[in-house]
């Protein structure tokens, strides 16, 4: 079964409590908490109060994906906040391997999510100090885009790669997942879905999580 990890930034801001309520008693794995700065990408979304907010309603993992720049200067942060994951862009690092030095050395996993338009065989230098590798198969920095096909292709080149070497990199797909889509996902080798729209904006958000486990 792969992990099933909603992301929060479909949810309903004005009824949160509720939602990560819900999200704790469904079979969702992790918490997808998408963090944005109106920088990197150009909308602004959550951050460190409402992660900590959240951090005492649930034991699920928090996987914290940080779309904004200089990641660094907030990493310390976002473990006080309660992050277990911890994942930059690695358009946003000008130094990726000190980055996930210093996210790995908090105590944290350390991720790496790529754009629709990065190659992933840069990184396959550095799969042994990756914990998860985020495939966006939409553009980032807002919900309810389309997926896009072409990240499916990226994904069976990573899996490949993480097999062969034996490794325990976790990849992620994060973007337009549905029901429609998380089979042909998986079979391409990923891991961790994250859905957001397809999972808060279904009648029964439940029913929709348990859906995704069993693709």
């Amino acid at each position: 079964m792969p992990i099933v990890a909603p992301s929060l930034l479909a949810a309903d801001f004005l009824r949160l409590g509720e939602e990560s309520r819900m999200l704790d008693a469904s079979e969702a794995d992790w918490y997808h908490l998408d963090v944005m700065d109106g920088r990197f990408v150009p909308n602004i979304s959550f951050g460190l109060p409402v992660i900590q907010a959240l951090r005492p309603t649930t034991s699920k993992t928090f996987d914290v994906h940080l779309m904004i720049e200089e990641p660094e200067r907030y990493a310390e942060a976002f473990r006080k906040a309660g992050a277990d994951i911890l994942t930059v862009h690695v358009e946003a690092c000008r130094h990726l391997h000190r980055n996930l030095q210093q996210i790995s050395g908090l105590g944290m996993k350390a991720g790496v999510a790529l754009n629709p338009h990065t190659p992933v065989e840069p990184l396959f230098d550095w799969l042994d100090e990756i914990d998860l590798v985020c495939i966006m198969s939409v553009n980032p920095g807002f919900g309810g885009q389309r997926f896009l096909p072409q990240t499916l292709l990226k994904t069976t080149l990573l899996r490949q790669r993480i097999d062969e070497a034996a490794l325990p990199t976790l990849i992620e797909v994060d973007g337009g997942v549905t029901l429609d889509n998380a089979r042909d996902v998986v079979a391409a080798g990923a891991h961790v879905l994250v859905a957001g729209s397809s999972v808060f904006g279904a009648h029964d958000p439940i029913a929709a999580i348990r859906g995704l486990k069993q693709v």
